[in-house]
């Protein structure tokens, strides 16, 4: 069966089951390890809440949790992928602070608590359909200051800049991911 690894905190060489659709494409390690370095450097992760959409194994907000996130929730169509992730949730005991939401981040958005705001939101959409028009409505769920980082295809150009924000560092090219980060003002 498939793993994936946390790759550092208080659960970091912890296994998780990856073993979801082939719908689904988790960010590899180097990518997260990346992310990660560059969110901690801005002083982001400790005591946030963030938002995992397109969530596929969870191993992105799974990480989060455990560099310092206090709340982490995860919105994922695929039934096969919501479920593993709440079995990864269970194997590391942090039910208390994580919600999966089992349905498109765009149906999401549109019922959604409007009082959810989030700290920090990880976007990264399926590479066959990125989905660009739901992501660019996402930083409306951004508190002031709050961060999101789009992970997309390289090949493909970063979406038009969603309002409301400024784009903080884009262009992080590692292998096929480019990662994109927008900041709300």
């Amino acid at each position: 069966m498939p793993k994936l690894r946390i790759i550092a905190g208080k659960y970091g060489g912890r296994l998780i089951d990856a073993n979801v659709s082939r719908a689904t494409h988790p960010m590899g390690d180097r990518v997260r390890s990346a992310m990660f370095a560059s969110l901690q450097s801005r002083d982001v992760i400790d005591g946030a809440v963030v938002l995992d959409a397109f969530a596929g194994t969870g191993a992105v907000g799974l990480e989060a949790l455990s560099r310092g996130a206090s709340r982490v929730v995860f919105i994922e169509r695929d039934r096969v992928a919501a479920k593993i992730i709440r079995q990864n949730i269970e194997l590391l005991g942090v039910q208390e602070q994580a919600k999966v939401i089992n349905t498109t981040v765009s149906n999401w958005l549109e019922t959604r608590d409007k009082s959810d705001e989030f700290d920090l939101i990880i976007a990264d959409p399926p590479y066959h359909n990125p989905q660009f028009s739901t992501v660019e409505r996402l930083p409306d769920c951004l508190k002031s200051n709050g961060l999101m980082v789009l992970s997309y295809q390289g090949r493909l150009c970063v979406p038009n800049q969603p309002r409301g924000v400024v784009v903080v560092d884009t262009n992080r090219s590692y292998g096929e991911a480019t990662l994109a980060v927008f900041q709300k003002l």
